[in-house]
């Protein structure tokens, strides 16, 4: 239930040291036994990985997916069925620019940008600085990128987790000292024209999980890092001025409420609410015109990592849980499709993820057709990219 700074929670995927049995070649393509829904291999090699849950990898007409590799950043052509390196480097940080067909990224202090169709790839801003933050986000109108940064000093240690495969003590401990210490930080903008650096709030509260909205240029929503039950971790601000705004204020001890979203419509912020945590569990809306809370229960066992949101606002997703999750003791491991109905979330399962080890986040997300999930999963031992179909498979594979 923590956030890991999002360059080594990124690298992690292709890093990791988990016992596994050793990697096989997973099929092209199937249908899950046990949820009768189509699934496909997209990768062609282990260690190709989709982005974080929020980070769009798509293009706007949703032709091409952008995803990661150690070798460096690829496409993946839904009708070709083809992939093409256009980026070469280990990236921790990328989101897809859906008009301009560019995808934005870091690599340590420099942010480039590199068109998705024609690999030109152009240095936009170096400053060391940029590495050191969680979070990168291009605003709506793709002008401007954001994200956070530490502006001072801040011991070694601190700066990156233990590893994958750490002990929660361990985590725990670091997450808590990272806390503690009070880093100073800032919030900023680069412009992507002209390269110029903007910081416009700055704080000593562990900034991270930086996103903008969809639809409004200067808005931008960031988190206080940390163990979810000691701070207050949701807000929004607007780039041109103003004071940050909290968008979830605790009401009982023990509660928390993170791994926040925006609706594609950017009316909305969704996200994981426990009252208390890891007793009763929701899916919380914030409208943010009328400041009010919409909550949908969820069963214990289908809590998820992180949950998603359709193109058309209609249904959302999870990605289930692992064995040692806030959920432990009766959690699925599946890929869900959820539906409101009068209060509740009703599930169904798209994919079995019973031999998928959650050291790796699988991060489904919608495709922009609302047709698909992409996910990321080690289900066959080496870390791949898959897509499910939402409609329940009626015959053979194509």
């Amino acid at each position: 239930m923590m956030r890991c700074p999002l360059p080594v929670a990124c690298l992690a995927a292709f890093l990791m040291v988990i016992p596994r049995a050793k990697p096989v070649d997973p099929p092209r393509e199937w249908i899950d036994k046990d949820t009768g829904h189509r699934v496909v291999r997209l990768s062609n090699e282990d260690n190709q990985c989709s982005f974080y849950f929020h980070q769009n990898a798509f293009t706007e007409n949703g032709d091409k997916l952008v995803f990661f590799s150690p070798k460096g950043l690829f496409t993946y052509d839904f009708q070709t069925r083809s992939i093409q390196q256009i980026a070469s480097g280990r990236t921790g940080h990328a989101i897809v620019g859906k008009k301009s067909r560019k995808v934005y990224y870091l690599q340590g202090g420099t942010a480039y940008e590199t068109d998705i169709d024609r690999k030109a790839t152009r240095a936009i801003l170096s400053d060391a600085r940029l590495g050191t933050g969680s979070g990168f986000a291009i605003n709506a109108d793709e002008t401007r990128l954001g994200g956070s940064m530490i502006t001072g000093n801040c011991a070694k240690e601190l700066l990156n987790p233990p590893p994958a495969g750490a002990s929660s003590s361990e985590r725990g401990a670091w997450m808590a000292a990272r806390l503690k210490a009070r880093v100073p930080m800032a919030l900023y903008t680069i412009d992507i024209k002209s390269g110029k650096l903007r910081t416009f709030y700055t704080a000593t509260d562990w900034l991270g999980h930086i996103h903008f909205s969809p639809t409004n240029p200067r808005l931008m929503m960031f988190c206080h890092e940390g163990p979810w039950q000691e701070v207050d971790r949701i807000w929004t601000i607007r780039t041109d001025g103003g004071a940050p705004e909290k968008i979830h204020t605790r009401m009982m001890k023990h509660e928390i409420a993170g791994h926040e979203f925006f609706s594609a419509d950017g009316r909305s912020i969704y996200y994981d609410l426990q009252t208390p945590r890891s007793k009763v569990f929701w899916l919380a809306r914030h409208d943010l015109e009328t400041g009010k809370l919409e909550k949908f229960r969820l069963k214990k066992r289908e809590w998820s990592v992180h949950y998603n949101v359709s193109p058309d606002g209609k249904v959302f997703s999870g990605d289930g849980g692992g064995p040692n999750s806030v959920a432990r003791g009766d959690n699925g491991q599946f890929i869900y499709l959820f539906r409101p109905k009068n209060g509740q979330l009703e599930s169904v399962k798209l994919v079995n993820l019973a031999n998928h080890n959650y050291a790796l986040e699988p991060n489904a997300v919608f495709t922009p057709d609302g047709k698909w999930l992409i996910f990321r999963s080690n289900l066959f031992g080496g870390v791949q990219i898959y897509a499910v179909e939402i409609a329940k498979a009626s015959a053979g594979l194509r």
